[in-house]
């Protein structure tokens, strides 16, 4: 069968938050089957776990950030997407994650330090069904008209591909590829999507400043562009960093559902807000979706099955 996966022993990571600017230590452990992937606020005089769920998510303004029972005024962890993306990456279901403050550290800004740390861990097979999450008709959510609109779909696909379009009035970023498509079975996570940071426009940052955010950002976290140009000296990592980032992070937004999807993800302008929407408008609708394992292997979508190579 497809089994779950969870870590072969614990490793740990020091950062900062790139909007608290608070240094972080995590530490990530194996769990048993079903546990998901849950967050435990250490630092606080008693232990808060916070389940990584659709309805725990509490705020989507500039990341995703999930508190118990989704309470806004309670204990949160924010910016858990690229952790998330890069669980998804791996196949991982089961994993807790100790930390020290209330934001994961940023790392590089991408997904490929977490892969790292995680592949570094090992990965473990349990004896307990992979659960999917397969969807059986469409769900769409759109935001706004005009040149304002967005919106994402999740669409019945026996296998999980993502495809992302975006569209920012900036020639630095209009000059890279604006469209990707990803299939989640290709085995090649670490290679075309993990590496790809998150960006920022150089003439948001005194604003976002100001109002508290983005006090961790910097050029060795973060890609920043000003009206012409990418202002970081080693330029991309990929000529279409911009929208594999948006893939990066909608991949661990989707992971929030707490099971990998079967479905074909598709968004337009999209971003954290959008694909919380869109898995809430999903789980509102019984009929729209249903939880599958797989006793053969072979009846799996490609690729599913298999483990990711070692660094």
């Amino acid at each position: 069968m497809v089994k779950q996966r969870t870590l072969k022993s614990i490793t740990r990571a020091v950062g900062v938050g790139i909007h608290s600017g608070q240094k972080v230590e995590l530490t990530l452990r194996p769990a048993p089957p079903d546990t998901g992937i849950v967050f435990r606020r250490v630092d606080l005089s008693q232990p808060v776990d916070i389940p990584v769920r659709a309805d725990t998510v509490c705020d989507t303004r500039m990341a995703t950030t999930v508190s118990p029972g989704g309470d806004p005024n309670g204990p949160k962890v924010q910016t858990i997407e690229h952790l998330l993306s890069a669980c998804a990456g791996l196949g991982l279901d089961n994993v807790v994650v100790d930390i020290s403050a209330d934001e994961v550290p940023i790392l590089d800004g991408s997904a490929a330090s977490f892969v790292y740390l995680l592949q570094s861990a090992g990965i473990e097979l349990q004896d307990a069904p992979k659960k999917f999450l397969r969807v059986k008709k469409p769900v769409e959510v759109r935001q706004g008209e005009g040149k304002r609109l967005m919106w994402a779909k999740l669409e019945p696909l026996h296998g999980y591909t993502l495809s992302f379009q975006i569209e920012f009035d900036n020639p630095a970023v209009s000059a890279t590829g604006q469209q990707y498509v990803f299939d989640m079975g290709s085995g090649q996570y670490k290679r075309e999507i993990a590496r790809a940071r998150t960006f920022g426009m150089a003439s948001d940052i005194d604003l976002m400043r100001s109002r508290g955010l983005t006090l961790g950002g910097s050029m060795d976290n973060a890609i920043v562009v000003d009206d012409y140009k990418v202002l970081n000296a080693e330029g991309l990592r990929y000529d279409d960093e911009f929208v594999k980032h948006k893939i990066l992070d909608a991949i661990g937004d989707m992971q929030v559902i707490g099971h990998p999807l079967l479905a074909a993800y598709t968004s337009f302008k999209g971003g954290h807000a959008l694909n919380n929407k869109l898995l809430r408008a999903l789980l509102a609708d019984p009929e729209a979706y249903e939880l599958v394992s797989f006793d053969d292997e072979r009846a799996a979508p490609a690729g599913f099955a298999e483990l990711a190579p070692a660094w």
